[in-house]
């Protein structure tokens, strides 16, 4: 099938398709080579990625479509909404709620967490978008195969560089902070490539809208973003929360702040924003048994516990040694003596990696609040 011949009545059935399955936006894009492959080359060669070695292994397959779909004619991109208001405070009430047998409040509150809760990105506040995603995509490929395609899916775990696509699919524009940007979704949205055998009519790109501002850049707490389209993985706390395997380098701890899973600085910085809306998709919403947690209540949780609060949720990746390094250095910089005897007990915890941040997290409160013999 291609674009000439009558795709074009498939092509907006796929778009309402999309729609009806909850997908926010839905446009196309020619399977050419991505418009930043020789940045991406010179990114990993400098050594910018850290140890997302994965990246390297295929990165000629991400240079090009046709190495992952040979025969490929369209990229299908497609955009969730992932925004839940600033609702975190909501989710606790929620909590509460549950425990004393009430309804819930009522609204939105702030999205910052307080410090004794510590903050987690907001795409992770709910359920794992790769799995809610990828029954979606199904749906679209069982319609596409019988029209006679074939394709490949992804969800940001495909060999291919997304942004890129998505940028030339018109879903929105490359910020300074490389993130992709939309008018109306702001910089909260998910992304879903279907790469397709299956002709259609390209979408236009759009026009890069972010003019002379820098809020993005002057919002990192790290200074990861080293020049306008350009990001130096091993300083942006999102890959010192998730990425790292290992411990966080000393000198980087205190920028880290209260966040204990990624960071949405850059994101929150962009105007954009003021256009978004509430996503249609609640399990994206922050879990209250979550929200109802202290920073120092992580501390307790084994093995089990971690795997059933964080079921299904994208924090599982880090796996409990993971949470509980960024629990403890998030204490290091904002506890109080009152998170020493949790520290404590964690100091001595049978993961190594665990133990070195607690120590580092009592140090610093000690140092911090004068407290010696607490």
């Amino acid at each position: 099938m291609n674009a000439q011949n009558g795709s074009g009545d498939v092509r907006g059935q796929i778009a309402v398709l999309a729609r009806d399955l909850g997908f926010d936006l839905c446009r196309f894009a020619k399977p050419d080579a991505p418009e930043h492959a020789a940045q991406f080359r010179e990114w990993l060669d400098r050594g910018d990625g850290g140890e997302m070695n994965y990246l390297a292994r295929n990165a000629e397959k991400r240079c090009d479509p046709q190495q992952v779909l040979p025969a490929a004619k369209t990229v299908i991109v497609l955009a969730v909404n992932y925004f839940q208001g600033r609702c975190v405070e909501a989710a606790v009430s929620a909590a509460d709620s549950v425990e004393a047998d009430v309804p819930p409040a009522n609204g939105a509150a702030e999205a910052a967490a307080t410090p004794s809760a510590g903050r987690i990105a907001r795409y992770a506040w709910g359920d794992d978008y790769h799995r809610l995603i990828e029954r979606k995509l199904a749906v679209l490929d069982d319609f596409l195969r019988r029209h006679g395609g074939s394709q490949k899916c992804y969800v940001d775990t495909g060999p291919m560089l997304e942004r890129d696509h998505a940028a030339a699919a018109g879903i929105g524009w490359h910020g300074k902070s490389t993130m992709l940007l939309n008018r109306q979704l702001g910089t909260w949205f998910f992304l879903a490539e279907i790469l397709t055998t299956l002709e259609f009519a390209p979408d236009r790109s759009q026009k890069n809208y972010c003019g002379r501002c820098t809020r993005c850049i002057d919002a990192c707490p790290t200074g990861a973003i080293t020049a306008a389209h350009q990001v130096d993985a091993r300083l942006c706390i999102s890959y010192l929360t998730i990425e790292l395997k290992g411990a966080i380098p000393i000198e980087l701890r205190p920028m880290i702040g209260d966040r204990i899973y990624g960071c949405d600085d850059c994101l929150d910085a962009c105007p954009w924003n003021r256009f978004a809306k509430v996503s249609r998709e609640t399990a994206f919403a922050m879990r209250p048994e979550v929200a109802a947690m202290k920073l120092r209540d992580y501390l307790s949780l084994d093995e089990e516990k971690f795997r059933q609060l964080f079921r299904d949720s994208p924090v599982k990746r880090t796996k409990r040694r993971g949470l509980l390094r960024n629990v403890c250095v998030a204490l290091g910089n904002v506890g109080t003596k009152d998170d020493l005897p949790a520290l404590e007990k964690a100091a001595v915890d049978a993961e190594p990696l665990i133990a070195e941040h607690a120590q580092w997290a009592i140090g610093r409160i000690m140092e911090r609040t004068g407290c010696v013999n607490c």
